[in-house]
């Protein structure tokens, strides 16, 4: 989820898939990864484990993406960032009703942090992970609150834009349930903002949908039209965001 790949110093591979990933082709994406390394194989099993949570499609070619990531880690960095990959696949299954796996989600964002120090970027993403499951998991929004809070410093302390779209976002969210209107709008902005200037297409649909939550008319319809054109764009993707896009009015004829 985190690194946005459109840095000027990155490779043109790195480019390659980030352009592929933004725009929803993970599994070209990740085609152009051999996984001869831990660091390729873990990138390959993000890529992967991603277009699960996405599309809801993908679950085996994911798990043995993840599989082959861990037989590679041999550090306690490649073998914390292969459990928090392990612990967001099981995450997204159990959030999409694929299967229930909260708590080897659990087991496996704990044994993440028990390898990851803090301090290190990647500990902003495991962060974030351990928030999304206190929210929509365990129905606990203000540990889900306090995850967000380090994850979105540690992702400003090291540059991330990507994963700082993700936390202004789930911050804005928990904002918006309490009633915060003024805060959430500000969070669902900088998201959107964030990820227009990334080019991060495929996460651009739901941040209008969301920043649509907080606005009135116009702005609103307008917002979710502009989503529904890029929902449809990338064919359908991400595939739960079809719950929170109403059909557009009929065209008027002549």
């Amino acid at each position: 989820m985190s690194g946005n790949g459109t840095t000027a110093g990155d490779d043109p591979l790195q480019t390659a898939v980030w352009r592929l990933r933004s725009r929803g082709c993970w599994g070209d994406a990740a085609a152009l990864l051999l996984p001869a390394t831990p660091a390729a194989a873990l990138q390959r099993a993000a890529l992967l484990v991603e277009r699960c949570l996405y599309t809801e499609e993908g679950w085996e070619e994911a798990e043995d993406a993840l599989r082959t990531a861990e037989a590679l880690a041999h550090s306690d960095d490649e073998r914390g960032a292969a459990a928090c990959e392990r612990g967001y696949l099981a995450y997204a299954a159990t959030l999409l009703a694929v299967r229930d796996r909260a708590d080897e989600a659990r087991a496996a964002l704990g044994r993440a942090a028990a390898l990851i120090p803090p301090g290190v970027p990647q500990r902003a993403l495991l962060d974030f992970r351990r928030g999304l499951l206190a929210e929509n998991l365990t129905s606990a929004p203000q540990a889900a609150r306090a995850a967000y809070r380090r994850a979105h410093a540690g992702a400003t302390a090291h540059a991330d834009p990507l994963l700082l779209s993700f936390t202004w976002r789930h911050l804005a969210g928990l904002a918006l349930r309490e009633g915060e209107l003024a805060e959430a709008r500000h969070g669902f902005a900088e998201s959107l903002r964030i990820r227009e200037e990334l080019g991060y297409l495929v996460g651009t649909a739901p941040a209008l949908v969301s920043l649509a939550d907080t606005e009135t008319e116009p702005e609103a319809s307008r917002l979710r039209e502009e989503a529904r054109r890029l929902y449809r764009l990338l064919g359908g993707v991400p595939t739960w965001l079809a719950r929170r896009l109403s059909p557009a009015p009929p065209a008027a004829t002549a």
